[in-house]
């Protein structure tokens, strides 16, 4: 066995273990409830543009993004725009490297609000995204999604945008059928499920009205995504616990 192959198997050790040790579970648990509260995720920046992402998750779709090797990402959710500039930058690496062709971030969302598309279409690698205003789960929306995704080779789909348990299974529904073989839906923000209900009191979705809920229902009756909890127990600290979905059908 060469040095490298020695590092794998070591880290998939070491990665497995991690779903055992009680004592850092837990210190994890209570590092995403303090973390809530104090609002962590919103302290971080991609290239000048605010992501509202813990480090951990923005690591994760770094290594999901490398080994997909998409031509085309679909986000539902735009907020600041630092997710679409993240996705963006790696699909031009991937271009830089040879990996791909023409990478392409499709970004949606109901209400861009005016300051963050300034800022987006001024950005260096606004030349990499495309935006879309609207509903994620509105038919029109829907249509125009499939029509930049012909003749793609590989899609990844990131759902970030409302967290109830209807909208989310509905975009899971409606865009789950791009994703092929390889590839992967990730569902942010899961995490809803697990914390008490008072920490999003004043959100519409909460304990059994989540995304989390909403991929429990969606596995129930589709046997070509599971659940990768190699991802999740490699970051610990994550807002997507169930939400890594890999496609293997």
């Amino acid at each position: 066995m060469d040095s490298t192959e020695e590092f794998r198997r070591e880290r998939f050790e070491r990665v497995k273990a991690n779903s055992k040790n009680k004592n850092l579970l837990k210190a994890t648990d209570s590092f995403i409830l303090e973390s809530i509260t104090s609002k962590y995720s919103y302290n971080f920046f991609w290239m000048g543009r605010p992501i509202i992402q813990y480090p951990q998750d923005i690591l994760a779709m770094q290594e999901i993004i490398w080994q997909v090797k998409p031509d085309l990402i679909i986000e539902t959710g735009i907020a600041h725009g630092g997710s679409l500039v993240i996705s963006a930058s790696i699909l031009a690496l991937l271009e830089i490297t040879g990996v791909i062709n023409k990478g392409k971030v499709l970004g949606i969302d109901i209400d861009i609000r005016e300051h963050n598309r300034v800022e987006i279409e001024k950005h260096p690698m606004f030349k990499h995204i495309t935006m879309i205003e609207g509903s994620s789960i509105d038919d029109t929306v829907a249509k125009q999604v499939y029509d930049l995704a012909k003749g793609k080779q590989q899609v990844l789909v990131i759902l970030d945008s409302n967290h109830t348990h209807a909208h989310v299974l509905k975009e899971m529904e409606l865009y789950s059928p791009l994703v092929k073989k390889g590839s992967y839906l990730v569902v942010f923000d899961t995490v809803v499920e697990d914390v008490p209900d008072e920490y999003f009191a004043d959100r519409p979705w909460g304990k059994g009205n989540n995304p989390k809920t909403a991929v429990w229902e969606f596995l129930k009756t589709n046997d070509r995504f599971e659940v990768d909890k190699e991802i999740e127990n490699k970051l610990l600290i994550t807002v997507a616990p169930d939400g890594f979905l890999k496609c293997v059908k």
